[in-house]
């Protein structure tokens, strides 16, 4: 008898993966109770209805370059999750997407706090200053400097639900949490400079298809 398995909402997809037989790829999420808090905690699933030999493998492929690009923890269940404990949903679905991307057998490691604006020539550089707190800045010379900041700075806010922090600070973001999260602004540090571009991506992808399986049956 088949078993009817609740996997949860899904939030991004994948519907041709290039890199293992154009399996479709869904990330859904989850909602959990913390042991330790008693608070909701949100969990991430990556699945795929393929059985094609080697299917599970991608699938942990892409768990574990979720784990180092976006510096989140997984269950012994295989369930992901943010070390604060949020969501992050927009942020997540980023590292989902970029996760997949990588052919296998990819080193995978996290992404540096400094990327190249090739619009500016600067090269932009994100400081922590604790407590979910960062700080854009340039290293080099280039035309309206203050400006590609201010408009890096929110290409990370808009990708990562970040919020600003008041005041004229248009250099600096923060996440709601108060926690750091340098590998994930380390990989939103390279979509947003063209954020535009990378917001264009996720609605492709998320009008391209439907993961397939209505019933959801194992």
């Amino acid at each position: 008898m088949r078993r009817i398995v609740d996997i949860g909402r899904r939030i991004e997809l994948v519907p041709i993966d290039p890199h293992f037989h154009d399996i479709t790829i869904g990330l859904y999420q989850q909602q959990s109770v913390n042991t330790t808090t008693g608070k909701e905690m949100p969990l991430f699933f990556v699945h795929t209805y393929s059985h094609i030999a080697g299917a599970a493998d991608r699938i942990e492929a892409v768990r574990q370059g979720m784990q180092v690009l976006g510096g989140m923890l997984k269950t012994e269940e295989g369930l992901l999750y943010f070390p604060c404990g949020r969501a992050h949903q927009a942020a997540c679905r980023r590292v989902f997407l970029e996760a997949c991307k990588l052919a296998p057998g990819t080193r995978v490691e996290p992404r540096p706090l400094q990327t190249l604006d090739k619009k500016s020539r600067l090269t932009i550089k994100v400081n922590s200053a604790g407590d979910g707190v960062y700080a854009v800045a340039a290293d080099g010379e280039g035309r309206g400097a203050a400006r590609r900041i201010a408009a890096i700075a929110a290409g990370l806010a808009k990708l990562g639900e970040m919020e600003d922090t008041g005041a004229d600070n248009r250099d600096t973001v923060a996440f709601d949490c108060a926690y750091s999260h340098d590998a994930l602004v380390g990989l939103l540090l390279t979509r947003a400079p063209n954020v535009r571009v990378a917001l264009r991506e996720e609605e492709m992808s998320a009008s391209r298809g439907v993961l397939s399986a209505p019933s959801q049956q194992v």
